[in-house]
């Protein structure tokens, strides 16, 4: 049995306490929750700074981590999309490096579960044996080529059908984003899932994307006519991109929009109107080093949004840690709360995956880990705050 407290311990679902008490068993099991007063301080481990749960990184490419630092940041998204084709294909023992590398940064940084976005097998070794638990994104697109949709689907399929079981990880086929999946692909996705479980898609990221439904305009089709596809039966449908996704997502899952830079308050409520199960996830970092903009946190407060939080890749960021995401926000949206960030970076992430009957908040019977935040000074991170990993 362990016994840990500090100078405040936040529960996530409850008002944080001041000289909070964990109690828990060899497993992590969560045994009770009580006050430094009712022990014995010689059989507590006692820290300074704020105890919170094991963090929900709920957006990742893991397979990606071999391309840090190769992609220049401040470009916009249609070069980095552009880089990442070009970068993705190196030697497998370099890939698995730095899959294994990454993960254990991760674990390091307090992160106790991750949705992961997986175009390949590559990661599916290393998510049956680390001790993070992996809720794994199979992504598809074909560009909006109705006659390349089974063809891709196929070819992804042969991915999905690999994931292993086993390990607490569970797996979904999803759409990539908007403005590359159609119609018939959705249709596709839909099927091979039943209703069942989180779909994630990427959610306007750039004006290119918006541009591209509202008018047929931006930069997409000369994009993809660069790779050898024809944009000329699209239909700009005069909305934002995300009611294209609205309208071809299934309504039965779960779904997390990820990025949503260019998400406004009326983008959010046609999305909490449609389906009451709905998820924002953000990565500002990597929001920061593709496109150098942050989504509008506010709209997404105004309406009650359930935020998470994401890393994004190595590609996209400088390091794969939650607490950093939380900082970044805290460094340029001072107005929101300490405890609002700590519920985007665990519970909210937790309920988006389907893991929140074990993780994101200290509750009894629940093993979320525990981590030690320090340099928290009333309801505010400092650029010095770290985390450590307690359990």
């Amino acid at each position: 049995m362990r016994k840990i407290t500090a100078n405040y311990l936040y529960p996530i679902t409850a008002a944080p306490i001041p000289d909070g008490v964990l109690i828990l068993d060899d497993n992590g099991k969560i045994l009770a929750i009580e006050k430094q007063e009712n022990h014995d301080a010689a059989s507590l481990e006692k820290y300074e700074g704020a105890i919170v749960p094991g963090f929900i990184n709920a957006h990742c490419h893991l397979e990606l981590s071999h391309m840090k630092g190769k992609v220049d940041t401040g470009t916009g998204l249609l070069p980095f999309i552009t880089n990442v084709v070009s970068f993705r294909d190196v030697p497998q023992d370099e890939i698995q490096a730095a899959i294994e590398h990454a993960d254990r940064e991760m674990q390091e940084a307090g992160i106790v579960a991750v949705g992961d976005i997986s175009n390949k097998i590559d990661t599916f070794q290393k998510k049956s044996t680390s001790p993070i638990r992996y809720y794994s994104f199979i992504e598809m697109f074909d560009f909006i080529q109705d006659a390349m949709a089974e063809a891709t689907f196929q070819q992804y399929k042969a991915v999905y059908d690999q994931h292993p079981e086993g390990n607490g990880n569970q797996f979904t086929a999803v759409p990539h984003a908007p403005y590359s999946v159609s119609i018939s692909l959705f249709n596709k996705i839909n099927t091979l899932n039943k209703g069942r479980g989180t779909v994630s898609i990427h959610n306007q990221e750039t004006p290119d994307e918006q541009a591209l439904f509202l008018t047929k305009g931006g930069g997409f089709p000369e994009l993809f006519g660069s790779f050898g596809m024809s944009f000329d039966d699209f239909k700009s449908t005069g909305k934002t991109a995300i009611h294209y996704a609205l309208d071809n997502l299934d309504p039965a899952c779960k779904t997390l929009f990820v990025h949503n830079t260019l998400t406004n308050e009326a983008d959010i409520e046609a999305a909490q109107n449609w389906n009451d199960r709905v998820y924002w996830a953000s990565c500002p970092n990597a929001n920061l080093y593709i496109e150098n903009r942050l989504p509008d946190y506010r709209a997404f407060i105004d309406t009650h949004a359930k935020v998470c939080l994401g890393t994004d890749s190595l590609t996209s960021n400088w390091q794969l840690s939650i607490l950093e995401e939380m900082k970044t926000i805290s460094r340029y949206k001072s107005f929101i709360p300490f405890e609002t960030l700590l519920q985007w970076a665990t519970i909210n992430g937790a309920e988006a995956l389907g893991f929140d009957d074990a993780l994101g908040s200290f509750e009894v019977g629940k093993t979320p880990g525990v981590n030690l935040i320090s340099g928290v000074e009333g309801d505010k991170l400092h650029q010095n705050s770290k985390v450590k990993k307690l359990v």
